[in-house]
């Protein structure tokens, strides 16, 4: 059975806690580099608040020990209004750090998003089809989020804190230092309590992102409209419900958890806060009684020290909070050094004029199993799913052993490559030293049985996939040695099953060609011959399809995929004949809109239709990824190879139909 794909490593265990290393740090705050003046303004900020709470506690030692007991109500006024005002100019600065904040917080989501995006935008078709879409999603939104909280709340915490405890500490030390080193004893039970605690804080944190992780990849599983409605059909409503619970129960005992430990956490730390200050106002007290210090000081001290056990708290965390909002980073560069299997060569041609002719050179390919450590796992069966899977959003699940629900002349298209090779674990290659030419404007149809390697071959020309040796070439030129715009223009595809945004018709045909007119519309629908169907609609081009065109009939999705690609006008077009049964008025309009696409084109079709390969100037027989037999019908009849025995067995009926 197939195997889902997973991400590029196998997921953390408890015990296997991540490490910030000084490269990774250094990767993390180059994200913060375009917006260093900001963090210049940030640290004068934190500067400026440290001043400030520096300076609220001496004011009221002045006010206790000098001016109340002196009589002075000048002076008093003075120091009343600069305690009002101190926290006013205190708040502003606050709010100003804020903007500060938030500017480069979102600044940092915006380049990794952006950044993160155009990764998998040029990642191959393989890490698609072996990438759960919950756990990308995870990765481009959980965890770019945990990333904005590493620069924007934890870098900024750490260094807030360390100036405020240095500056404290400096300030106490200066004022009493004996009641300081006293007021030190309570330290190491306070640093030792906050350190163990915030690690089970942060093990619980790594164990609820996976936890978030596996629910969200079964719901974007059964709530797309594919998986929904094939748990409908099957009536699984209450297994799917069942597995719910099960990664929602988990999500909601470890959040559970961590919430009663964090509680805990803050708990203990005021404890021993409060033991300190008991300290220090006993000890304190005993001194003013003994005439050493003044009731100001004592004060004044209780508010350092308030201050001094609030910010070396917040740096016992630091450790556990920084490293959890690093493994965010962690988590998306892992992503975004995936290599780019199928990327542009620095030096890559632009061909402005495409003459199509396609040559495939002692062509081999094969669909790897692994990708030197990208992958966690081995994946020995379903490491690839057919592109109609891929574009639909489905995960494929092909039939239990020894069930089949298609005829053996479609099974290979509905279930795709990776069903092939799972069922002949001793073929190596998908193709074999697959050579041959299609000249301008020919017609080459690809038949074979199940698994021949057909739907592979297209692969290749688009480049979803490079060939492992050998080489593609059109008009002479290798495909690896093109940009990737200029084959994008020259090449179009239609799949079986058509992909169709949640969007207007004219959006979805528009994707093929932004600048588009109505008149273009209307020419290339006219030529597939849906133009009077989408006018009978009340919103005519502005009608809204559905989530993937569910409100269109299988032969109107068809006949738009066609319209589609009259529109985008490539030299190249590759087609997978639909075997959905229509109903004959569908597959005449059909019919006749190929007879339109196809002429002038060069075209290779994984044909279905006796009059597809009656048409074409070259048929190629593939078995076992291999071309076994090549040439035109009469010839191949003639043969009597295998050829004849699918056109017996599969085509033969279509004539008599």
């Amino acid at each position: 059975m197939a195997v889902h794909g997973s991400w590029a490593r196998v997921p953390r265990t408890v015990d296997e806690k991540p490490k910030v290393t000084w490269p990774l740090l250094r990767r993390v705050l180059a994200y913060a580099t375009p917006y260093r003046w900001h963090m210049v303004a940030l640290l004068a900020l934190i500067l400026s608040a440290t001043g400030i709470q520096l300076l609220t506690p001496l004011v009221l030692r002045d006010l206790i020990d000098r001016t109340i007991p002196s009589g002075d109500l000048r002076r008093l006024a003075l120091l009343s209004g600069a305690l009002l005002a101190l926290p006013v100019l205190s708040g502003l600065i606050n709010v100003a750090q804020r903007r500060i904040n938030a500017y480069v917080g979102e600044g940092v989501i915006y380049d990794l998003r952006v950044g993160l995006f155009d990764h998998l935008q040029r990642m191959s078709l393989r890490f698609f089809t072996n990438t759960r879409l919950g756990e990308l999603m995870s990765r481009v939104n959980n965890d770019v989020v945990g990333a904005h909280t590493a620069i924007a709340s934890t870098i900024v915490t750490m260094i807030t804190n360390l100036v405020q405890a240095t500056a404290l500490l400096a300030v106490m030390l200066s004022l009493q230092w004996r009641l300081t080193l006293a007021s030190l004893l309570v330290m190491p039970v306070f640093l030792l309590a906050a350190r163990s605690l915030s690690r089970r804080l942060r093990d619980m944190a790594y164990q609820l992102m996976d936890a978030n992780a596996q629910m969200n990849a079964l719901l974007n599983e059964t709530l797309s409209i594919g998986g929904a409605l094939l748990v409908k059909l099957f009536g699984r409503t209450d297994v799917e419900l069942e597995r719910m619970r099960s990664r929602a129960g988990k999500v909601r005992d470890v959040g559970t958890n961590r919430a009663v430990l964090g509680t805990a956490f803050f708990v203990a730390m005021g404890l021993i806060g409060a033991a300190g200050t008991a300290l220090i106002y006993g000890l304190g007290g005993y001194f003013v009684i003994r005439g050493s210090f003044s009731i100001g000081t004592i004060v004044a001290f209780g508010s350092y020290m308030g201050s001094l056990y609030g910010a070396l708290q917040a740096l016992a965390n630091a450790p556990a909070e920084f490293t959890t909002s690093v493994v965010s980073f962690e988590r998306v560069f892992e992503v975004l050094d995936l290599p780019l299997e199928t990327d542009e060569r620095p030096d890559a041609l632009a061909i402005p004029e495409v003459e199509g002719e396609l040559t495939f050179e002692n062509v081999f390919f094969k669909y790897e199993t692994s990708q030197r450590g990208l992958l966690s796992q081995v994946y020995r069966a379903g490491l690839m799913a057919d592109v109609t899977a891929a574009l639909s959003g489905d995960t494929p699940k092909p039939p239990a052993r020894g069930q089949s629900n298609s005829s053996p002349a479609t099974e290979a298209e509905a279930a795709g490559p990776a069903l092939a090779s799972s069922r002949s674990q001793a073929r190596e290659w998908a193709l074999e030293d697959v050579s041959f030419t299609v000249r301008p404007g020919q017609l080459a149809a690809l038949v074979g049985p199940s698994g021949s390697g057909k739907t592979t071959l297209t692969y290749l020309i688009p480049r979803l996939y490079d060939p492992t040796r050998g080489r593609v070439l059109l008009d002479g030129h290798d495909l690896r040695d093109l940009r990737l715009s200029s084959l994008s223009a020259a090449v179009g595809m239609v799949t079986q099953e058509t992909y169709l945004f949640h969007d207007t018709i004219r959006t979805n045909l528009l994707y093929a060609r932004l600048d588009a007119t109505q008149a273009d519309l209307e020419f290339a629908t006219e030529a597939a011959n849906i133009r009077s169907f989408i006018e009978d609609l009340p919103q005519g081009y502005d009608t809204i399809v559905g989530e993937r065109g569910y409100r269109l009939s299988g032969g109107e999705k068809q006949r738009l995929a066609l319209a589609r690609v009259i529109l985008k006008n490539p030299r190249v077009l590759l087609l997978d004949e639909a075997t959905s049964s229509l109903d004959s008025e569908s597959e005449a309009l059909i019919q006749e809109a190929l007879n339109r696409v196809l002429s002038g084109r060069t075209s290779i079709v994984i044909a279905h239709r006796l009059s597809t390969i009656l048409a074409a100037d070259l048929i190629l027989v593939l078995d076992r990824g291999a071309i076994v037999e090549r040439g035109t019908h009469a010839e191949l009849l003639e043969l009597g190879g295998l050829y004849a025995h699918l056109y017996e067995t599969q085509f033969r009926s279509s004539a008599t139909s």
